[in-house]
């Protein structure tokens, strides 16, 4: 059967989102220092959201 639609409508979304150009960012860190800024992110200052055993009560 008929399952997947008509190849007629391939690409319609893509086409009819209005464009944005890519913006000007400043550069990634890479090796060692980009694993140093995440480490800082997810465990240096940090506060644990969801704790469990609160949750238990």
């Amino acid at each position: 059967g008929k399952v997947h639609g008509s190849l007629a409508r391939a690409g319609k979304v893509k086409g009819q989102t209005p464009k944005v150009e890519k913006a000007e960012k400043p550069k990634m860190k890479t090796g060692r220092a980009r694993r140093r800024e995440l480490y800082i992110r997810r465990y240096v200052n940090h506060i644990p959201i969801g704790n469990k055993a609160q949750h238990a009560a």
